[in-house]
């Protein structure tokens, strides 16, 4: 069974990304299952997707310390999310952060860095995607979920391969946006083989 947490704040496409990444089980003939625990999404609060793949399965939640991955769309909620990651795990992160309301209503400072850093503190298995320069070769933040599902389609840890991510773009994205889809797949998937990974 491979277990994947996919960790963000409303508005970034984690309950689309989850759907995708069941879809691309399911046409593999893999059984799959999501869920999602969503705080104030509307208003940039935490969601939190869980994706389940394979057999024996008792519950769409990952028990806590039984994720293979986890997807942090955002630095923070990667952090928060930690108490899933199995000991042997990878956290595959954003290095772009979204300063959480709180944050903002008391004037203080939110960093992206520091989250990291204690991410790789941890001694855990870190890949930081700059979804930056993929966002600004896109011409739009609306593709950070699928830049993110291409570098952790292609870490292998999924069971899935880009074709199958390609081709579950093909079925469930309109025909208009299809194209930039795909084309933040790419990247993101570039991105990941440009770490040595």
């Amino acid at each position: 069974m491979i277990n994947c947490l996919l960790a963000g704040v409303g508005g970034q496409g984690t309950v689309l990304a989850s759907k995708l990444l069941a879809g691309c089980a399911l046409n593999k003939g893999l059984p799959a299952h999501t869920a999602e625990t969503i705080g104030m999404a509307q208003r940039g609060g935490c969601v939190v997707s869980h994706v389940r793949i394979g057999e024996n399965m008792h519950s769409p939640l990952i028990p806590l310390r039984q994720a293979d991955l986890i997807i942090g769309f955002e630095p923070g909620e990667a952090v928060r999310s930690l108490a899933y990651l199995k000991k042997d795990g990878t956290v595959l992160v954003s290095a772009h952060a979204i300063s959480p309301t709180t944050a903002s209503l008391s004037n203080s400072v939110y960093e992206a860095a520091e989250m990291i850093d204690y991410l790789k503190e941890t001694g855990i298995n870190v890949i930081v995607i700059d979804t930056d320069s993929i966002v600004k070769e896109c011409g739009t933040s609306k593709i950070l979920n699928m830049a993110l599902l291409g570098a952790a389609v292609s870490t292998g840890i999924l069971g899935i391969g880009l074709s199958d991510l390609e081709s579950i773009i093909d079925e469930k994205i309109p025909e208009k946006f299809r194209e930039l889809n795909h084309k933040a797949v790419k990247l993101g998937a570039q991105a990941l083989a440009g770490k040595g990974a």
